[in-house]
């Protein structure tokens, strides 16, 4: 059964949703940048070891990495799974972890990419928003894309609503694309393209607003 290793910087939504999930596979540890991170509590309460890697004790973002590599192989991780990891991560931590490294990031990328995105989507007026969990390479937020979930903008949503009502589907995408790594059904090829070990589903459409 492989291992996971999930990172975060705060409460770590997904990573409960994660750990909530009975995923085939086994979460070896929850690591933060952060010693006072909400989640570890909750990881601890879940019986899954935590560790603290602090990026103030470090001078730079390489040393930093270093010291965080060093802890994953601690505890023998096959997949890292970034969940509210606030931290930009150097190429040679990435590229150490191809294709075991995966992220969700809250928006239809390529589309708004970093930070504010439910805020830039509103002001966009775009019609349909989303989310994607993607294979992390060094191009911060454009890692190969894995699965994506849309849904429509309502007319009356604010940032934080339409952020409630994404949160949803970022864990269910999540827990999906966890699954299909641990049953071995999807990896990263030498071109850095998904490919997909069972047969493609059927498509649909989503139109926003609706048809009449």
């Amino acid at each position: 059964m492989k291992k996971i290793v999930i990172l975060i910087s705060g409460r770590g939504s997904n990573m409960e949703a994660l750990l909530a999930a009975n995923l085939p596979c086994t979460i070896a540890a929850v690591i933060s940048n952060r010693a006072d991170a909400e989640g570890l509590g909750i990881a601890r309460n879940h019986g899954i070891p935590t560790a603290v890697v602090a990026h103030k004790d470090f001078a730079d973002r390489e040393t930093f990495d270093a010291a965080l590599a060093k802890t994953l192989d601690v505890y023998q991780a096959d997949i890292v799974v970034l969940a509210g990891f606030m931290r930009i991560l150097t190429a040679r931590f990435v590229n150490r972890y191809r294709g075991k490294l995966i992220n969700i990031h809250p928006s239809l990328l390529p589309a708004y990419p970093g930070t504010h995105t439910h805020a830039r989507a509103l002001q966009d007026g775009v019609k349909i928003h989303g989310c994607t969990v993607h294979f992390v390479t060094p191009d911060l937020d454009h890692g190969p894309i894995i699965i994506q979930a849309a849904i429509p903008v309502l007319q009356d949503d604010t940032e934080q609503i339409l952020a409630e009502r994404l949160l949803y589907q970022e864990h269910r995408i999540y827990q999906q694309a966890v699954r299909w790594l641990c049953q071995g059904q999807i990896e990263l090829d030498h071109n850095n393209y998904v490919r997909f070990r069972f047969p493609k589903q059927a498509g649909y459409s989503l139109i926003s607003p609706g048809l009449e």
